[in-house]
């Protein structure tokens, strides 16, 4: 009696170690399967979209900054390790590494001293 209550605790302690090791985020995949988060950065001047506004991304989530500028400038991404950016007059694609952890990320232009958006990492 005693091998078939140890065979029937190891059999279910399997089934439950196996069940963790096949989970996925919560946005239905693995972070090294989810779409980047592209964000559409424009700077004209002293004139920036977006403009402080909060954008949402997953936790480990690939993004990807696509950056239209007048004039060249910097992007400080203020992560854990922290992010800068420098860009050209014209257009081009950034890409910043995911967040790590679940909060609050600023990203901001060094050369307008503004604050571009802020990351909401879920």
């Amino acid at each position: 009696m005693r091998r078939l209550v140890a065979a029937t605790a190891s059999a279910l302690l399997a089934v439950v170690l196996l069940a963790g090791c096949g989970s996925s985020s919560s946005s239905g995949g693995t972070a090294s399967e989810q779409a980047p988060k592209v964000i559409d950065v424009t700077i004209n001047g002293e004139s920036v979209t977006p403009n402080g506004e909060l954008v949402k991304v997953s936790v480990g989530q690939p993004i990807e900054l696509d950056v239209t500028a007048d004039v060249p400038g910097e992007i400080h991404v203020h992560s854990s390790p922290e992010q800068e950016f420098e860009y050209k007059a014209g257009e081009q694609t950034i890409t910043v590494d995911p967040i790590k952890a679940p909060g609050r990320v600023e990203v901001e232009s060094h050369t307008l001293e503004k604050t571009l958006f802020t990351l909401q990492a879920q």
